[in-house]
């Protein structure tokens, strides 16, 4: 039974906003047709809340409310960011733009959108808004990828960015992520103080009225520029050209990637490249697939059917704003199999390693970066050969902090997280999927080079480091009920401590919201981390790793799953899967999730 108290709150509240003169006819249409409706679940879900600016920005459903993604949120977000970009860069009160003195560049940001609908209108929105308040906007022509976006806020000079996308959720959704001038997404001092800007804003202190002069459309040079950077990830062109005639077959997914993958893939040297016809098509209804994300198997059914037909070598893909990236390769039987996210960043570690080290390439001061979710596997490669490894929270803020906090000093060659983000450069500072495709397409090129496949590959490392299975469970609990049980799922996990996992000992245990860790004895210890996150990591004697986090962006509680096993021989990789897919089960029941 809904709460008759709540209804009447977001009642009034949807009442507010048809008395506006600000919201326009659809919105205000389509309030009133909920207001009406006797089922009032779509009005309290519209309505419940405020739809909150979280250190990564905005992501939710599109519709009327201020629970949904909506231009009205979208303006309210802008105007607090660019209040906190002219506080936090003050500029002279005389002369220039912004009060620029003469011959000083004005105060910047970036803006680009991906292929889903409504993407252009709340990119122009956010562009409108920032050049009303006095802020130079660099706006790209149409989509691009959220790394480009990235590549053009340190390109250009510019204080800030955004980019309109919710990544791989699906059509229901868009989302706003806000960039720093270093082009991260923002972290800590300035994504509390963006927040604390929002969260002032009201919605008739947004100035929507754009300054025309203030906005520059940028487009084909800097797809030349980045281009251009994305061969700096190249290790070993002599490869390349040895298998330029690797068979290709990429996927964009209806996103980003429809120009800039096949393009530079091409710059690189390959020449037997082949896309999926209707997946090149942009369109923000997703209409081949049923979600948009390479984490589903279902998605890359029209690439494999392709490769199939062409016999190719390896099927690519990218989700629609071209961060992640998908790999789908032939196994021992030739069968397509799918390379998960923690196998996908194991690969691309092991082969910078490997042939940075073959080739003279690696230096005493090179480091890579993996989050804390993902694979360990990673953490013996680095330790075998003496690279540093950096363990750092999910996001890639968070490796983006990494190669700032060491720029200049040393040298990052690499970092990935198990969600099928890789970044296998340093001039862009997200997860950067172009880049990677042609990374892989490389590693895939050395591996036939040397008669293998990237399958084969794979077991090559499992037989020189030891099987790892790994597994993410999301549970989605939508709407208020759904987030209050996640937050008691987490508050009871620290009031009774886990101290055991399907029949192993816990030996050690981290909280990443207190930053402390205890050992199967109970000794306290510190965490040595640059902020909290609502994290708990269980360790147990058996090397199994269960890391238990909620989602920042969606209404999901995750659990990350990591089970270890000895493989004596290629053929021997199958079996130890079924073992660990029973010891899955034995997890679930363990800590009783459903």
């Amino acid at each position: 039974m809904m709460d008759i108290q709540l209804i009447k709150e977001c009642e009034a509240k949807a009442q507010t906003w048809l008395d506006s003169s600000v919201y326009d006819a659809e919105t205000k249409s389509e309030i009133a047709a909920m207001l009406k409706n006797e089922d009032k679940s779509a009005l309290v879900d519209a309505f419940y809340q405020n739809h909150e600016f979280g250190t990564g920005g905005l992501r939710g459903i599109m519709g009327a409310g201020t629970n949904r993604m909506n231009k009205y949120i979208v303006g309210m977000a802008t105007q607090g960011f660019a209040n906190y970009i002219l506080k936090a860069f003050p500029v002279p009160s005389k002369g220039g733009v912004n009060g620029n003195g003469a011959g000083e560049r004005p105060l910047s940001v970036v803006v680009g959108h991906d292929c889903r609908n409504n993407g252009r209108l709340f990119a122009e929105t956010v562009a409108n808004i920032f050049s009303a308040n006095g802020i130079k906007v660099y706006l790209f022509e149409s989509l691009r990828p959220t790394p480009e976006v990235s590549f053009a806020i340190r390109q250009l000079g510019a204080k800030a960015g955004v980019n309109v996308t919710a990544s791989h959720n699906p059509k229901e959704y868009n989302g706003y992520k806000a960039y720093w001038e270093d082009g991260a997404q923002v972290i800590a001092p300035h994504d509390t103080g963006i927040i604390e800007e929002v969260n002032k804003v009201q919605i008739e202190d947004v100035k929507f009225e754009g300054n025309p002069d203030l906005i520059e459309i940028i487009g084909g040079e800097m797809d030349f520029d980045y281009m251009t950077a994305v061969k700096e990830a190249m290790i070993d062109q002599d490869v390349i050209l040895r298998q330029k005639d690797l068979n290709i077959v990429y996927s964009a997914m209806h996103g980003t990637g429809r120009v800039i993958v096949p393009l530079c893939l091409r710059s690189w040297g390959f020449q037997n490249i082949h896309v999926v016809p209707e997946q090149m098509v942009v369109d923000g209804n997703f209409p081949t697939v049923v979600s948009p994300n390479p984490e589903n198997a279902e998605a890359m059914t029209l690439g494999m059917k392709l490769g199939t037909k062409l016999n190719a070598d390896l099927v690519v893909a990218t989700d629609p704003d071209a961060d992640r990236l998908a790999i789908v390769c032939r196994d021992n039987k030739g069968e397509w199999t799918i390379i998960n996210g923690n196998q996908t960043c194991m690969m691309f570690c092991y082969y910078i390693i490997k042939n940075k080290i073959a080739l003279g390439q690696l230096k005493p001061s090179d480091f890579l970066v993996k989050t804390i979710v993902t694979t360990e596997v990673i953490t013996k490669m680095a330790q075998k050969n003496n690279i540093e490894l950096r363990d750092c929270y999910t996001g890639f803020k968070w490796i983006a902090r990494e190669i700032a906090i060491s720029e200049g000093k040393q040298k990052y060659i690499g970092g990935g997280e198990e969600s099928f983000g890789f970044l296998p450069f340093d001039k862009v500072r997200d997860k950067d999927a172009p880049a990677s495709i042609c990374l892989i397409c490389e590693i895939a090129a050395w591996a036939r080079d040397n008669g293998m496949t990237l399958y084969d590959l794979l077991m090559q490392i499992y037989l020189e480091y030891g099987f790892s299975y790994e597994h993410t469970i999301n549970v989605v609990k939508p709407g208020k009920s759904g987030a209050d049980e996640i937050k008691a799922m987490m508050e009871n996990y620290r009031t009774n401590p886990i101290t055991e996992i399907a029949g192993s000992k816990v030996i050690l245990a981290k909280d990443f919201k207190t930053l402390k860790a205890c050992d199967g004895e109970g000794k306290l210890s510190d965490l040595d981390m640059p902020a909290t996150s609502n994290v708990l990591q269980y360790f147990c004697e058996d090397g199994t790793k269960v890391s238990v986090r909620p989602s920042g962006t969606e209404p999901k509680i995750k659990f990350y799953l990591e089970i270890k096993d000895t493989m004596g021989c290629a053929n021997c990789y199958a079996s130890c899967v079924e073992k660990a897919k029973a010891k899955v089960e034995a997890i679930k029941a363990s800590m009783r999730i459903s």
